[in-house]
């Protein structure tokens, strides 16, 4: 009898099989099981396995996957790519469909995911980080095959040849569905390389993957992680180079903010306590341990609360100050009844700009029903203002929006990046997108700004670090 290879709650086995018979590669990918008698392997190394054995003529049944060709898989409406999709596709096809494709927020990376679903006609599941684009993407399957698109997540549990899932549905179902699609394509997947979301990609036997991100380079052990599961950067383009074309033209704008005299006072009086004490403990936060070892200091030692309110306050004043309240107005009636956006990096602020002025807000405390609602309202234009902490940094479509306001952020170059993104998709009308970035002047805000305006350095930023200023 010939071994057996099965999908099994997310991994491989392969029963009847001796180790030591086994040809290098798969021995290399498969190890014993003594629980089970058998060989097992992560899901996510199905297709190596399977060519190994192949290529070494070693017999075997291949009950594993779960999936067939999809030959009525065809597009129901014309798709004609533009030049930089069309790269991008032909250089994944060349690395063997397995690869990231780098490509700015709306530059049509969804078109990109239709592109190869019709190519390969495969089953395939699509994996997003939020709720909002759970929706987008199921209408953009829909509309482009014609066909019902399945979605798993936010409530929904409908699986389907083609079927869209949260990371964190995926994670807890790709146990029992990780051998029923052929094609994995996992959008914004700089989220891939978490601990757990990991897991949505490392339980599926998918031998066909595709990353999308406008942001995807990591820190080394997570581009190691991200580069296993889906493969390398394939393709990359930048936003300057379809600005004016593909993206609307833009400017950014620093604005810089100088604080009221009191708040300058009460910045200086807590940043000096805050200051004083990480010199004396000589602390630094690039790196990212010495977070817990601050808060572990500040819990032990006497002075640690009074430090501790020291620093809250004195970024509360950086981040939020009252001049910076009054320029957030000032800009909103220079462009009234444009659609504006305003980023802060915290759900406080955000929550006392909506109702100082009456704006709507969205934090990751939003119910999903006033989320949707206010996004719906945003869109037709009924609002045209929208507060946002973090949770809109992606995931949000509306190419009207013509005018970002930073209020306040972190040091991450994807954060800006990722903001810019939500300015520049093209809409009738728009002639050009404005970022403005405000940053309180003569305060830590200063360091922080200029490590995410570089653009072009994502390589020198380490993405763990902690912006604790």
């Amino acid at each position: 009898m010939e071994p057996i290879l099965e999908f099994d709650s997310g991994t491989v086995t392969l029963t009847g099989a001796a180790p030591e018979s086994l040809p290098a590669g798969a021995a290399r990918l498969l190890r014993n099981d003594e629980r089970t008698r058998n060989l097992r392997g992560r899901a996510c190394d199905y297709a190596d396995i399977v060519i190994a054995l192949q290529m070494a003529k070693f017999p075997f049944v291949d009950k594993a996957r779960s999936f067939a060709p999809l030959d009525d898989l065809k597009l129901a409406v014309e798709l004609i790519p533009r030049p930089h999709q069309r790269q991008a596709f032909d250089a994944w096809r060349v690395a063997m469909f397995r690869g990231v494709a780098a490509l700015p927020t709306g530059s049509g990376k969804t078109i990109l995911a239709v592109m190869a679903a019709a190519y390969l006609k495969r089953p395939a599941i699509f994996l997003v980080p939020t709720i909002d684009l759970l929706g987008q993407w199921a209408g953009v399957l829909e509309h482009f095959f014609g066909r019902p698109v399945g979605m798993l997540g936010g409530g929904e549990r409908d699986i389907r040849e083609l079927t869209v899932s949260t990371y964190d549905s995926a994670v807890l179902n790709m146990e029992f569905i990780g051998n029923r699609f052929a094609l994995l394509v996992a959008d914004e997947c700089h989220h891939l390389p978490g601990p757990e979301t990991r897991l949505a990609a490392a339980m599926s036997i998918a031998p066909f993957r595709l990353g999308l991100s406008a942001t995807p380079e990591l820190p080394d052990d997570r581009a190691k992680v991200l580069e296993d599961l889906l493969g390398p950067v394939v393709c990359q383009v930048n936003i300057d180079e379809l600005e004016g074309k593909v993206l609307s033209p833009y400017v950014t704008r620093q604005i810089p903010v100088p604080l009221d005299d009191d708040e300058a006072a009460a910045y200086e009086e807590n940043r000096k306590i805050y200051v004083n004490f990480l010199r004396a403990n000589q602390l630094n936060f690039r790196f990212q341990s010495e977070w817990g070892r601050f808060l572990g200091l500040c819990a032990r030692l006497p002075e640690g609360r009074k430090v501790f309110r020291a620093f809250l306050e004195q970024r509360r004043i950086a981040r939020g100050g009252e001049a910076k309240i009054r320029k957030v107005w000032e800009l909103v009636g220079e462009h009234a009844g444009e659609r504006i956006i305003i980023f802060t990096a915290d759900n406080e602020t955000a929550y006392a700009i909506g109702r100082r002025f009456g704006w709507p807000v969205i934090t990751h405390r939003t119910k999903p029903g006033e989320r949707k609602e206010f996004l719906a309202r945003f869109r037709e234009g009924v609002y045209t203002v929208l507060v946002t902490s973090k949770v809109l940094n992606e995931g949000v479509d509306v190419p009207a929006v013509a005018v970002g306001i930073i209020l306040s952020g972190s040091g991450s170059v994807r954060e800006h990046v990722q903001r810019l993104g939500r300015i520049l998709r093209p809409a009738p009308g728009k002639e050009q997108a404005v970022l403005y970035e405000l940053v309180s002047s003569g305060t830590s805000e200063e360091n922080v700004s200029a490590r995410r305006r570089e653009h072009r350095a994502y390589k020198n930023h380490e993405d763990g670090e902690v912006d604790a200023c």
